[in-house]
């Protein structure tokens, strides 16, 4: 007899070193048991040390993906991660809007954990203005929040009331992530949910440069829990010890910013 599978789909660029982007979140679905299918919408080149060029996919052929894989596939969360410009942004989000999967996980792939901004002005504002409404979750990083916000962020009060700012702007549930800036002993994320209930997740920090790819895994990870019918806050919970994991036992692949380890992570979290 054959079993069947949860599926779930990423909506993202293909990172060529398999790093960060869709590589990571297809290891990450692959690790929580999860099949794992992706929309393309970009392709880059780049390695350890940097990006190195970059193609976008054109807007009939992202909504192809849709189209074909929402005629074959029984998809129960879904996650959005590299969208490049205002057309593509637009694209997906009229695209998730006909297909209606649910547990729509949005990965705002505006600033990097190094502070570098990703989108033009007018793909920021398609973004807030189509996509996350969709968001049964966002999942931004420091430097995103703080984006999206107009906050600083400098303490736990703030961060409560950018994560309330999020929710009103049409998020379901929040997660801030915390700062990572090399000086501190322990990291700290907020997670705010649809009924007001709230938690924070407190991890040691860990120092390396083995780091390509942290906030696609856990938000691919709370992708692959949700399809699996998991809660908000227990999808969070895992993807939390799932990362921290990854992180925790680098693995020695490229010669500068490496990526991290799902593979020991997966092996930790089954013990």
């Amino acid at each position: 007899m054959i079993k069947e599978h949860i599926e779930a789909v990423t909506i993202a660029g293909n990172d060529s070193d398999g790093s960060a982007g869709m590589p990571a979140d297809l290891h990450a679905f692959y690790a929580r048991s999860v099949y794992g299918m992706g929309i393309l919408t970009a392709a880059v080149a780049g390695n350890s040390q940097g990006i190195f060029a970059q193609e976008l996919m054109p807007v009939d052929f992202i909504k192809k993906q849709f189209e074909v894989l929402n005629d074959d596939f029984e998809i129960k969360a879904v996650k959005t991660g590299m969208l490049a410009n205002k057309e593509i942004i637009h694209a997906v989000a009229e695209e998730l809007k006909n297909v209606k999967w649910p547990n729509v996980v949005l990965d705002p792939v505006i600033i990097t954990k190094h502070g570098a901004t990703l989108l033009s002005d007018d793909a920021y504002q398609a973004f807030l203005d189509e996509l996350l409404p969709l968001a049964t979750i966002i999942t931004p990083n420091f430097y995103e929040a703080q984006k999206l916000t107009g906050l600083e962020l400098k303490d736990e009060e703030e961060i409560k009331r950018g994560a309330q700012m999020l929710q009103n702007m049409g998020a379901s549930n929040v997660l801030i992530k915390g700062r990572h800036d090399g000086n501190q002993d322990q990291v700290k994320d907020y997670l705010l949910l649809s009924d007001s209930s709230e938690k924070w997740f407190t991890k040691p920090y860990f120092k390396t440069d083995r780091v390509n790819g942290t906030g696609d895994t856990l938000s691919a990870v709370i992708t692959a829990e949700l399809a699996k019918g998991n809660s908000v806050e227990h999808a969070v919970e895992i993807a939390k010890d799932f990362t921290y994991e990854a992180i925790s036992h680098p693995i020695n692949v490229g010669s500068k910013w490496g990526p991290i380890n799902h593979l020991k992570a997966q092996e930790e979290m089954n013990n």
